[in-house]
Order: structure tokens, then C-alpha cells, then sequence
């Protein structure tokens, strides 16, 4: 059967998401209407399982669909893009027969949010280690204490996904991966006031001994760089999706450039600007850098849908196509602008919006100085001494 994004994502839903978007921006909330309207739509449960209650899309789909609701509402791609990791995480647990990750895609099935709570200020390992005190509790469960930064879905989510280190356990040290419901023992902070990608409202979330129960403690691995499914998966899930945010964000521009050249008349000629050679070659530029990305995300995420087995390469090739998606769609929001003219400056055009928000993607592992690393060790080693 041929996959048809609009299935999933109707034009006239994302209209409506369009619509609210800029009004999102500008006061700087939530948007609680997309995602009622999302899950709704089977949204949330796009790569849960048939069996399970889901749609039973791969990857491959998701990072479709994902390129798709970005043209319409970036920060709200991005947000949602956080619970499609953890259901992305399950399904690449389920596929490879790794146990432990069933109640994830049970939850989102029923209509939970799960947020994803990794990122920690001055913690340059990301994944391979925390700042964040894992205890260990008597009943198999974890107390987790520590500070995590951009928690997309901070307001809504109902349980956060997240990881801390265990140093008292006999085999320790041990980074712990988790789960944790909304309680007392957490505190959202109202703090989400930035440049883009406002709507997401990735607040910071301090946690003081808030508990995992046994049954939701996913994982417990050494630190540092490991094979372990895992790893791999929140690598691999959000990198991809990641880049499909961002190439959407790029199609979106390209979109309304080519919309405002065939409509701005020039008064030297008489023509519209879609006649000029300049501006011909500008746009020409943009597509050639755009139409590049779609490709090569398809290719991964078909990939780790269908358990390729690249080693060691995965991690080039998948920092790699975050990174290049990335500069590929600030590129192209930097020649829409320049094309779109002066009118593009003032803060209630979309491309104005969408300069501010194509910014955000720097700061998302992996940034330019680790994929450049990873990138460097595969092909000369790591570094001496």
C-alpha cells in the first residue's frame, strides 16, 4: 500500500496548525490546541505498533510526516518530535526483540505524552554520562536528583523519560534510564522566553528524588560510549527526526519564496521577480541545496527500520545528516529572506519567524563540534595522549 503523509496530517489540520502558529510565537504558549488535534488524529501513536493500538509506521514514514507538520508549525514539529522519539526508541527495541519499552507505546496508544528529559546545562557527554544522582531504592526503582534544560512538552507531558548516574550500587558507576510520572518531586520552571522555537516551551525541570518505579527502569550501562540498544536507539530516532524538523523548515521557505517572487512586480521591468536571472539563480540555489536532505534522511531512517547493519559508521552517518540538514536549512531561510525582500524583516512574516526558528537547531546534539569529532575519529582515530 502507497503511504500518504496527508493520511496522517490532513491539509485542512494543518491549516489550522499554521494558522495558530505565529499567534504562538508571539505570546509565547504552548500549543495545547495542535496537540489535542494531533492525537486526535493518531498522531502521538504513529509508530506504535497495530498490535499495540498504533498506526504501525516505521521510522521512514514518521520522518515524513515529521518534514510535513514542520512546514505548517515548526516549534510544534519539534515538540511533538520529543514524544516520537521515545515511541521510536520502542519501536526499534520491539524490532530488534529488546524487551522493556512495551509500556511506552501501551501509554502512547491510551494518549500519554512522553517528554525526553537528557539534556543538562555543562553536560558536554549528552547520552554517555549525567550530572543527575540516581539513587537506588529498595524496591528495584530509582530517585532521581538533578536539573534538566529544554524540555520540550514541559507543561503536558505525563511521563519523562530521562537518565542520571548511579554511584553507590556494588557494580557502580552506572548511567540509568528511566521513566517518571508528573509529581511533587518535580518542578517545571517558567523560564522558556527565547529568540525560536517559543512554543515548544522546553522549560527547565528540576527533580528532587523524583521516583522511577522498578518496572519503568529501562536500562542500566556503563557510561561512556556503548552498543547497547538504547544508545542506538535515542541516537539514531533523534537524530533522524531531528533533521526532518529542520528539512521541513527549508521546504517551508523554499515554499514561500517561490510564492513571493511569482507576486512582487518589478517597477524596472514590469515582470515579476520570478523573471529576474538573479533572483532565478538564487532560488535555483535553494532548491538544489534543499532537495539534497529528503534523500538521505529517507535512506537512514529506512535503514534502522530495517536493522542495517552499518557498525561503527552509524554514528557519522547520523550526526552527519542532522548536521547537514541543519546548515543545509539555515542556508536556505538566509536566501528566502534575501529573496522575499524587505518585507520579510518585519516580525509578523512567516519568514521572519521561521530565521528565528531555523536557529535552534545548533544547539541540538549533536552540534556542529561533536559531528565534526565523530566524523574525524572514524576516518583518522581518536586524538593522541
Amino acid at each position: 500500500m502507497t503511504f500518504d503523509p496527508a493520511a496522517f496530517l490532513p491539509d485542512d489540520l494543518l491549516a489550522r496548525i499554521r494558522e495558530r502558529a505565529p499567534i504562538h510565537d508571539r505570546e509565547n504558549t504552548f500549543p495545547e490546541q495542535d496537540l489535542e488535534e494531533l492525537r486526535d488524529a493518531g498522531y502521538l501513536k504513529i509508530l506504535v505498533p497495530v498490535a499495540r493500538g498504533g498506526a504501525g509506521l516505521g521510522l521512514e514514514q514518521a520522518a515524513v510526516l515529521q518534514q510535513r507538520l514542520a512546514t505548517a508549525a515548526p516549534a510544534t514539529a519539534l515538540a511533538i518530535n520529543m514524544h516520537l522519539v521515545w515511541t521510536g526508541v520502542a519501536k526499534v527495541f520491539s524490532d530488534r526483540s529488546v524487551p522493556g519499552l512495551e509500556f511506552v507505546q501501551d501509554g502512547a496508544a491510551r494518549g500519554e505524552v512522553f517528554a525526553f528529559g537528557i539534556s543538562e546545562g555543562g553536560n558536554d557527554l549528552v547520552l554517555f554520562g549525567s550530572n543527575t544522582v540516581a539513587v537506588p531504592l529498595d524496591d528495584g526503582g530509582y530517585a532521581f536528583t538533578g536539573t534538566k534544560i529544554f524540555t520540550s512538552l514541559a507543561p503536558v507531558w505525563t511521563k519523562l523519560g530521562l537518565h542520571g548516574l548511579d554511584t553507590t550500587s556494588p557494580d557502580a558507576p552506572k548511567l540509568v534510564f528511566a521513566f517518571i510520572d508528573r509529581t511533587d518531586a518535580v518542578t517545571t520552571s517558567d523560564d522558556w522566553d527565547t529568540l525560536g522555537m517559543r512554543a515548544t516551551q522546553s522549560r527547565t525541570t528540576r527533580l528532587d528524588g523524583a521516583a522511577a518505579a522498578a518496572e519503568h527502569v529501562v536500562r542500566r550501562i556503563d557510561p561512556g560510549p556503548s552498543p547497547d540498544p538504547i544508545v542506538f536507539g535515542i541516537f539514531s530516532v533523534f537524530e533522524l527526526l531531528l533533521a526532518s524538523v529542520y528539512t521541513g523548515v527549508a521546504r517551508r521557505a523554499l515554499d514561500l519564496a517561490v510564492e513571493t517572487v511569482q507576486k512582487r512586480t518589478s517597477k524596472k521591468t514590469g515582470l515579476t521577480y520570478s523573471q529576474d536571472p538573479d533572483i532565478r539563480w538564487r532560488i535555483a540555489g535553494m532548491s538544489l541545496l534543499y532537495y539534497a536532505l529528503p534523500p538521505q534522511i529517507t535512506a537512514l531512517a529506512r535503514d534502522v527500520d530495517e536493522r542495517a547493519d552499518h557498525g561503527a559508521r552509524w554514528f557519522t552517518l547520523l550526526s552527519g545528516v542532522k548536521h547537514r540538514a541543519v546548515v543545509m536549512a539555515k542556508q536556505v531561510v538566509d536566501e528566502a529572506i534575501l529573496t522575499a525582500g524587505g518585507g520579510s524583516y518585519f516580525s509578523t512574516n512567516e519568514l521572519s519567524r521561521l530565521y528565528r526558528d531555523v536557529l535552534a537547531g545548533m544547539f541540538h546534539p549533536s552540534d556542529p563540534e561533536s559531528a565534526h569529532a565523530t566524523a574525524a575519529n572514524a576516518l583518522l582515530g581518536p586524538l593522541e595522549g
